[in-house]
């Protein structure tokens, strides 16, 4: 058969008595009585289909099974009994002719959302898994998602263009991958972590507005909004500032939002670095709920507390509440040690009955009936960090977010540099291209150099970055030579960059958007797994192709590799 007239979620009461023809896989099949019914799947839903024992494909259909691959055509009917669970759950389809396109074997799971499935099992067979409706949305929805994106950044005047995938090595940024050549033995590319340089030279060469859904590569640990590859939205343009590029990027944003029927507020806020991590405790704040971070030095002062000395205390004042027990304190105790806090200690007033592990060292007066304090000593960084950690845990557990509220914001003003005590030296808070606020603070007192930086922030998800680059080759010289790299090195890892700025350069700068983590938070799933269609584990395994693999040793050799 050929000329499918319909999808399977197409069909309704206004097409009773047409004749059509349909193709899908087989979702379910029962025999009662003698009819046949088949729902009939494909990527856009369900169709059911009869077929009488009159019909010459009644044998036919009597030998498919499940996921079979079939054709059909027959007549529009009204169902005796409607189904509401279905768009097409009104009609039927009278079979009057039935063919198998293609057999299949029984799937390890059933290919419907109700029925759980193991990671490691529909990861081993993503492609059925990728079956499922809830999977085949999430994997559409990225689709019309990337669609709206593009046509936006159409719209304001970007040209799509592409960047190479096989890159030099470069000493800042996340691990690279490194692909060996096989003509140069002892040399490698790496695996571009993401288009920047290649950007910045577009901008040199004229171009002046650049886009690129781009493929991005990081050797780093896998988390659930983190895989090995990733896709970015990658912008940049030419005679912008830091305005610029935000206006625009809100322009896609609010696009992308009426796609959504997300309701947003434009212009979004804007928030300094150092705002958000004083009162988050963290430089991707989740403004669904309000929780800040206090400062606790005063309301202790007088008192003789050992793990208090000479500490910065940070925490929350909460209502007393059910959760607050000894096994949840020790739970929030562990998460502040994982994220740079001394300890919690903690306070508790009921019924004027002081409580709690330093309790022996305070009176009540300090606190309210019915309250629980949160307190973590340490550096002013690290106890900060540790209730920017517990925060987040405590409104999840508490029931403070509203998961059908969205809230976007701009965090900026971030700190350019990065000071490392051990190796004694500053790392770039982004990447070495990001242009200072003020040259001359980055010459004389780099340690407070502020960066033409921001980040966008959804829900507490980072969900883009990016900043105004250098273009005047003697800042960026500047810059390298903060970064601690000697004329050499500069020479041997962005020699080609470096002279590249010297000729007639114009001012630029851009955005990375980070797709898979828009697509998770638009589909409201909590792993980003879902939103990429042949995901790694967690582990940074590919379950279905059996990868990484072993290197066999003719190839090895070809490579100039031993394997130690």
């Amino acid at each position: 058969m050929k000329n499918y007239t319909h999808h399977n979620n197409e069909l309704r009461k206004n097409h009773i008595n047409e004749n059509v023809y349909l193709k899908g896989w087989v979702a379910k099949k029962r025999n009662l009585g003698g009819l046949i019914f088949i729902d009939l799947r494909d990527r856009f839903g369900i169709t059911q289909l009869v077929v009488r024992p009159e019909s010459p494909s009644y044998e036919e259909a009597s030998s498919v099974k499940s996921e079979y691959l079939i054709e059909a055509k027959g007549i529009v009917k009204l169902r005796e009994s409607v189904n509401p669970q279905l768009p097409t759950g009104e009609i039927e389809v009278d079979v009057l002719e039935l063919s198998i396109i293609n057999t299949a074997k029984i799937p390890p799971f059933t290919i419907s959302d109700k029925e759980a499935v193991s990671e490691e099992v529909a990861l081993k067979y993503r492609y059925l898994d990728l079956r499922r409706p809830l999977q085949q949305q999430y994997i559409l929805k990225r689709s019309e998602i990337t669609k709206n994106i593009r046509h936006s950044l159409e719209d304001l005047g970007f040209l799509e263009l592409e960047t190479p995938y096989l890159v030099k090595t470069t000493p800042e940024g996340a691990k690279e991958f490194l692909v060996p050549s096989r003509l140069y033995h002892g040399e490698a590319y790496a695996l571009a972590q993401s288009p920047q340089i290649f950007k910045q030279l577009y901008m040199v060469a004229g171009f002046e507005r650049y886009f690129q859904i781009a493929r991005c590569f990081r050797d780093e640990d896998l988390r659930s909004d983190r895989q090995l590859e990733f896709t970015q939205v990658d912008i940049e343009a030419s005679f912008v500032d830091q305005d610029d590029i935000m206006s625009m990027t809100e322009k896609v944003i609010e696009n992308l939002m009426k796609l959504l029927n997300k309701n947003i507020k434009f212009p979004l806020k804007r928030m300094s670095y150092k705002e958000a991590f004083d009162s988050y405790g963290s430089d991707k704040p989740d403004i669904r709920y309000e929780l800040k971070i206090e400062n606790f030095n005063d309301t202790f002062k007088g008192f003789e507390i050992p793990i208090f000395k000479d500490k910065v205390l940070r925490g929350f004042t909460l209502e007393n509440n059910a959760l607050f027990t000894r096994k949840y304190f020790d739970k929030l105790t562990e998460e502040v040690k994982k994220n740079h806090g001394d300890t919690l200690a903690y306070l508790k007033l009921e019924n004027g009955q002081l409580s709690g592990s330093i309790s022996k060292f305070v009176n009540a007066t300090i606190m309210k009936e019915n309250t629980v304090m949160l307190i973590i000593p340490g550096t002013y960084d690290g106890s900060t960090q540790a209730a920017g950690a517990i925060r987040k845990t405590i409104a999840r557990d508490l029931g403070m977010i509203d998961e059908s509220k969205d809230e976007l914001l701009w965090v900026t003003d971030f700190p350019l540099l990065e000071y490392d005590e051990t190796e004694n030296r500053f790392y770039a808070k982004h990447h070495p291209f990001t242009s200072p606020k003020d040259a001359n603070e980055l010459k004389n007192n780099p340690k407070d150099a502020l960066a033409k930086a921001y980040d966008l922030v959804w829900n507490g998800y980072e969900v883009g970055g990016g900043s105004i680059r250098i273009y005047d080759q003697e800042v960026q010289m500047l810059m390298f030579e903060t970064l601690g790299f000697t004329e050499e090195q500069i020479k041997e890892k962005f020699g080609f960059f470096v002279e590249a700025l010297q000729y007639g350069t114009p001012p630029h700068g851009g955005i990375a958007l980070g797709l898979d983590r828009i697509v998770m938070l638009a589909t409201k799933t909590e792993n980003i797994k879902d939103v990429v269609a042949f995901p790694k584990t967690q582990s940074a395994k590919d379950l279905m192709m059996m990868s990484p693999s072993k290197v066999d040793e003719v190839s090895l050799k070809e490579l100039g590799l031993k394997v130690e």
